[in-house]
């Protein structure tokens, strides 16, 4: 019996052996059952002697690719193909018109400090320039603010303090000997933490990059530096720019604590609605910053792709992502956009082109459209949509009903670029590191987008190519069109053409802000902004703050 034992577990000893020496010279070989599999999966059918054809060079280019994956390319690096949103005989605005910012409201001190909680861009900006306040006080005000609130909202990664308080000083130095820099001078801000800053780390959001330091700053930052803004925090977003989870906890939502506060741009909603800062930076590829503004009840504004420099933003679409500011109100959006915009860096996308707002455009020289299927079907926010149109009808606005293009569903673009930008997180397994690890998270995205045939995204974009002409025919109908903010297939076309969005509260809807979107024409900021800002001057939404904060 002992001898029989000993010569059945040497048998199956030596059948493993075998095997796994079978299956991996099985799953090395290129053969023609493997051509088979492989363009089934993505629905092709070659005939035997097409597929005996291709083997040779399917060998040769198996040994290319792992050439190509031996030199790392990092995540700043783009593609020799930047994306153009213009459509073709499109005519670039070139005049730009003196900008004309909404006034302040307020225009004094509260007698109770904390009430600068909710105050505007524009009316802190009337209390620094008049000296009734300082940057330093400012700003002290709102990190005590984030250092307090933080335990509760998870909204901060990083506190940037130290160079938060030598802007200040600098700022209030400069006021002293009579230079002011503008609207936003002195005035504190938070930015989303996919942007560099200078000896800080700047984390992604992600476990693989927590303690990732970049020697420079992005683009936006330069930008804000140079309008006197103060940088106080950098902010919490989905991990990679996914969600409201990232490696330290969840985001919550002011109004809701025991609830997320949707993404990415997580934190830079939270801390604003709360009041934790008068404004901050998001980013936008596929509703980052219109999903977590309607969600915390802030007005996010997504620009023209182009519009924005990204350089040292974290990429994770090359032809999609967008950086917007999240703020409390349009008008305080309309002063932000204009410090961030134009060229700086090394965005091969951007575009200089003239910003026209003017706060007191009267609304009926507006050709203003309204999604009308959209507003016709059963979806969340339907009643307050409803109120809101209403509203727009009562204060004088024609609506003209639009219909936008049929499109079929090209967003595996976005997949296909991000797996690319982390492409050495996946082959590397540290995206194991990452917190979601469920079906709909990043890694899980990324590997099955190496399957994306190369064919297909390339077609994907030819589509896309032919929906930026259809929108362009819509477009010409009108200035500006209505749509439900997440009862529309507008946030998905928008973000392919690069048509810029802006997003506003409408309401309440199970203890939780509801918004509405308006969305303009290329490169025409300034007239949804005017709109958004009309609406606003006539109700109340962007007014109202989540209790306890």
């Amino acid at each position: 019996m002992k001898k029989r034992t000993r010569w059945l577990f040497l048998s199956f000893f030596l059948i493993g052996i075998i095997g796994t020496f079978s299956f991996s010279y099985i799953k090395g070989k290129i053969d023609r059952q493997m051509v088979e599999q492989a363009a089934d999966l993505i629905s092709l059918e070659f005939t035997k002697t097409e597929i005996d054809s291709m083997i040779g060079n399917l060998k040769s280019r198996r040994k290319a690719y792992e050439k190509l994956r031996a030199d790392t390319i990092l995540n700043d690096v783009p593609p020799a193909i930047p994306f153009n949103p213009l459509p073709y005989g499109f005519n670039m605005p070139e005049q730009e018109m003196p900008i004309i910012f909404a006034e302040a409201t307020k225009n004094k001190m509260p007698k109770n400090i904390n009430d600068l909680a909710f105050y505007s861009v524009v009316d802190l900006a009337i209390l620094i320039k008049t000296k009734q306040i300082t940057s330093v006080e400012l700003t002290t005000f709102f990190i005590n603010r984030l250092k307090q609130h933080d335990k509760t909202l998870h909204c901060v990664i990083t506190l940037t303090e130290e160079r938060a308080m030598e802007r200040a000083k600098w700022a209030d130095a400069e006021l002293a000997a009579g230079k002011y820099h503008g609207l936003l001078h002195g005035i504190p801000y938070g930015a989303k933490d996919l942007l560099a800053v200078k000896g800080y780390k700047t984390t992604w959001g992600a476990t693989p990059y927590k303690d990732q330091v970049l020697g420079y700053d992005a683009a936006v930052i330069q930008r804000l530096d140079e309008a006197g803004a103060v940088l106080c925090a950098k902010l919490t977003l989905g991990a990679l720019a996914w969600g409201d989870v990232w490696f330290g906890e969840k985001t919550r939502n002011p109004w809701k604590p025991s609830t997320g506060s949707s993404g990415s741009s997580a934190g830079s909603a939270s801390a604003v609605s709360a009041g934790l800062l008068p404004f901050a930076l998001g980013t936008e590829t596929l509703g980052s910053i219109v999903s977590p503004s309607t969600v915390c009840g802030t007005t996010g504004l997504r620009p023209t792709f182009g519009t924005v420099s990204r350089a040292g933003a974290m990429a994770l679409s090359w032809t999609m992502d967008k950086i917007g500011p999240i703020t409390r109100s349009a008008k305080d959006a309309a002063v932000v956009f204009n410090a961030i915009r134009g060229k700086l860096g090394n965005d091969p996308a951007v575009i200089d082109a003239p910003f026209n707002y003017d706060a007191n455009l009267d609304i009926k020289t507006l050709k203003v459209g309204y999604e009308k299927a959209a507003f016709e079907r059963d979806y969340g926010f339907k009643a307050n949509d409803a109120v809101v149109l209403e509203k727009l009808k009562e204060l004088g606005v024609e609506l003209v009903p639009i219909e936008l293009p049929q499109y079929p569903n090209i967003t595996f673009i976005l997949e296909a670029e991000a797996a690319a930008a982390f492409d050495v997180l996946t082959r590397s397994n540290q995206d194991d590191l990452l917190v979601r690890q469920i079906k709909n998270a990043w890694p899980n995205v990324f590997r099955q987008a190496r399957f994306i045939p190369a064919v297909e995204y390339i077609n994907a974009n030819r589509k896309r190519t032919q929906l930026i002409q259809e929108m362009d025919e819509v477009m010409k109908q009108v200035d500006v069109y209505v749509h439900p903010s997440w009862g529309s297939s507008s946030l998905a076309i928008t973000n392919m053409t690069g048509h810029p969005c802006i997003v506003l509260p409408s309401g309440f809807k199970d203890e939780t802000p509801t918004s509405i979107s308006f969305t303009g024409r290329l490169f025409e900021e300034g007239k949804i902004l005017r709109l958004a800002q009309f609406l606003q001057d006539h109700t109340d939404f962007e007014e109202q703050h989540p209790k306890g904060f």
